[in-house]
């Protein structure tokens, strides 16, 4: 019995070790996102990209934690921002925090001094717009740009609800009961919680048998449709977050059983912390079933779609501007 409990603790500890940042739809999303991306490039805008990040690689040191290095240099760069956060510390940069229940208008009040992924975006869209720029920082931009277009196609990347973007929130995903961290019990933190299974598991079960080529394929096609109406509502990032905010609202959290409040307009630290919001999340006994799973996925679906297109747009605008 005491070597059946170390080797859960064991297991259970593995969990909770993971990097304690969450990475927006994991890296298989990512992979997605710039696969869906490259579909749309224009010639000229894909010669620009594959020079760029061709001639500035990624350090071949640098850690990554979505596996070694792949030839298709969109993919590779798909996941580095996460790869460099602790270094550059541009964590902020990868959402942004509407609190729920906000509406339209500007998003500069919840942008704080760090930055946010909206701005982030922009500034990078102007060092890649460049063309004095150094090179290697407009690498570094088409880097960024591929990741935060992602991130912010994220619902829980676009929304606040004292809950440190869901990740305050237990929830058993399908038969996977939300377990405490076993080595910090008191930080009230549970896997699986809301934020993580939006980042990994709801796509990764849509996936199913698929890998990132053939699922980019399998979105690509299913939206094609309406992938034109959404390049021609051209660039504009703050409504991009604004819809992505609302979809949060509707197909993350209003979509349980069990009525998610709204929260106090606060950034907690921990789970601990605003009136302990991972245990008062806890004890509503949340459960993200087979019906959430397919609901989610549909909404999981179109955000990676649109997040591939709308990157390819902002890449094929900077493309327009290099001699």
């Amino acid at each position: 019995m005491n070597r059946r409990l170390s080797m859960l603790v064991a297991v259970l500890a593995a969990i909770f070790c993971t990097p304690p940042f969450a990475r927006a739809w994991g890296c298989k999303g990512h992979q997605t996102v710039a696969l869906i991306a490259e579909k749309h490039l224009t010639p000229e805008a894909r010669q620009f990209v594959e020079k760029l990040l061709g001639e500035n690689p990624i350090d071949p040191k640098l850690k990554r934690w979505c596996g070694n290095a792949t030839p298709d240099v969109m993919v590779d760069a798909s996941t580095w921002p996460d790869d460099v956060r602790n270094e550059r510390r541009n964590g902020p940069w990868h959402y942004i925090d509407i609190p729920r229940g906000k509406h339209k208008g500007s998003l500069e009040e919840y942008c704080g001094a760090d930055g946010c992924v909206t701005r982030a975006i922009e500034e990078q869209r102007i060092i890649l717009k460049d063309k004095s720029a150094d090179p290697l920082k407009r690498a570094e931009a088409i880097r960024y740009l591929i990741h935060f277009v992602g991130d912010m196609h994220q619902p829980l990347h676009a929304i606040n609800n004292g809950d440190n973007g869901g990740n305050c929130v237990p929830v058993k995903y399908l038969h996977h009961e939300p377990l405490p961290n076993p080595q910090h019990p008191e930080r009230e933190d549970y896997s699986p919680n809301l934020h993580q299974i939006w980042d990994t598991e709801i796509v990764e079960r849509d996936m199913e048998v698929s890998n990132p080529h053939r699922y980019a394929d399998e979105l690509d096609e299913k939206f094609r449709a309406q992938s034109a109406s959404w390049v021609a509502a051209d660039i504009h990032v703050e409504n991009w977050a604004w819809e992505v905010h609302e979809l949060a609202e509707a197909e993350v959290y209003d979509a349980f059983s069990a009525r998610i409040p709204v929260e106090p307009d606060v950034k907690p630290k921990g789970c601990s912390d605003n009136n302990h919001i991972g245990k008062r999340m806890f004890e509503k006994h949340l459960v993200a079933d087979e019906a959430y799973q397919t609901r989610a996925a549909k909404a999981a679906e179109t955000g990676l779609a649109k997040a591939g297109v709308r990157l390819a747009m902002i890449l094929n605008d900077a493309a327009k501007t290099h001699p």
